[in-house]
């Protein structure tokens, strides 16, 4: 018998517990804890999550099911309403900075890998995914009319698929408010969207900070052509122009010159207007830059659908606010086991395995081992005639 960790208590132990706890005490989570700690709270949140339990009532049923195997998982059988009680009063901010621990440990990880641009720099996508919510259960979550939901703003490094920045906020938000709150690197390439052209925000927290953001034009944008370059229509690239703004308040909240690259995607026979302040890339270098943006949606879609976040555990802000946040140290711990493990396999299929093999003990790196299987089985009892 394997007497090694279960699958779940390895995942859980790629980063110490101490930086949990700096966590747990940075927020006085376990001030008068008794039975059940923070510890206790992350760790059946992210078996929930991992498995895509139903709710609450769900979660326990599960646990007393396993409670044979709880032990050796470093799980705890907690009642639903404990549960319940713990994501409404202990703070969220606890996982929000533990994901911060675990984005710098993937960071240092992934810090190598191939990008196949060659691009030296760093590339970030930014963008805002709005999740919904009932308004009568959540008031807290506004965003207009009768409807409630939040949004999750999003930095990611496109490279590595790993989020360096994410904040959340009551639906209502505007997407342009969230980037005032930017880490933003001198040198770094930063991919937007359309809905994030304010010319205001890129002068003053790109421009300004030295580094580079590509978006897309909008129809109405006003400018003159200060210069032309020559292209490769081959490439699909149409023109390349160095433009001023001449709107009346666009051209003094954008004073400096500015790229813009028309590129049609022959594949799909859509025209590009692609706007970017970087003027030493060459134009289709600009134009699959801003198809690497597509990352992040890749991000968004897979925290929806192989993590459990479309049902909540919770109503108030602090609970959905902390199953949001568990849900990113989960996909953080899986995009770290891939990598310190040496897994094989890409993300989606390594993540919808795990929640079927928590409590196995079978060593993470030998998880899709094939086993071997002997091609032409002799029978011992059977005489061979040769």
């Amino acid at each position: 018998m394997n007497a090694g960790n279960t699958v779940f208590s390895q995942l859980m132990s790629l980063i110490p517990d101490y930086e949990l706890r700096k966590c747990i005490d940075r927020y006085r989570g376990d001030f008068h804890a008794r039975r059940f700690t923070c510890r206790d709270q992350f760790l059946v949140m992210s078996y929930a999550q991992l498995t895509s339990s139903a709710s609450l009532r769900s979660i326990e049923a599960q646990l007393t099911a396993f409670n044979s195997k709880l032990y050796h998982a470093g799980l705890k059988v907690m009642p639903k309403s404990t549960l319940a009680d713990m994501n409404e009063k202990k703070d969220w901010r606890i996982y929000q900075d533990y994901a911060m621990v675990l984005v710098e440990r993937a960071k240092v990880l992934y810090k190598d890998e191939y990008y196949r641009l060659g691009i030296d720099n760093m590339v970030y996508a930014f963008d805002s995914s709005t999740i919904n919510l009932c308004l009568h259960l959540c008031p807290w979550a506004k965003f207009h009319h009768d409807k409630g939901a939040f949004k999750m703003h999003t930095l990611i490094d496109v490279k590595n698929n790993i989020p360096n920045f994410i904040m959340l906020t009551p639906g209502n938000v505007h997407d342009t408010q969230a980037m005032d709150s930017l880490p933003v690197e001198a040198g770094a390439y930063y991919l937007m969207d359309k809905g994030y052209v304010d010319f205001d925000r890129l002068f003053r927290l790109f421009q300004q900070q030295k580094a580079y953001f590509v978006t897309r034009a909008k129809d109405n944008m006003k400018y003159s052509v200060f210069e032309a370059r020559e292209v490769d229509r081959q490439t699909g690239v149409i023109s390349d122009e160095s433009i001023s703004l001449t709107g009346l308040f666009t051209a003094k909240k954008y004073p400096d010159l500015l790229r813009l690259v028309v590129y049609e995607d022959f594949a799909q026979n859509v025209v590009y207007r692609f706007l970017t302040n970087d003027f030493t890339l060459e134009a289709i270098t600009i134009a699959e830059l801003y198809r690497e943006r597509w990352t992040i949606e890749t991000f968004f879609k897979w925290i929806k659908q192989h993590l459990h976040i479309k049902t909540f555990y919770g109503t108030s802000q602090n609970a959905v606010f902390t199953q949001i946040w568990i849900a990113i140290c989960d996909y953080l711990l899986l995009i770290i086991a891939l990598k310190m493990y040496h897994i094989e396999q890409n993300l989606y299929i390594f993540s919808n395995v795990i929640g079927q093999v928590l409590f196995e003990r079978t060593p993470l790196n030998e998880l899709f081992d094939k086993p071997i299987i002997n091609q032409n089985p002799e029978d011992d009892r059977q005489l061979s005639l040769w």
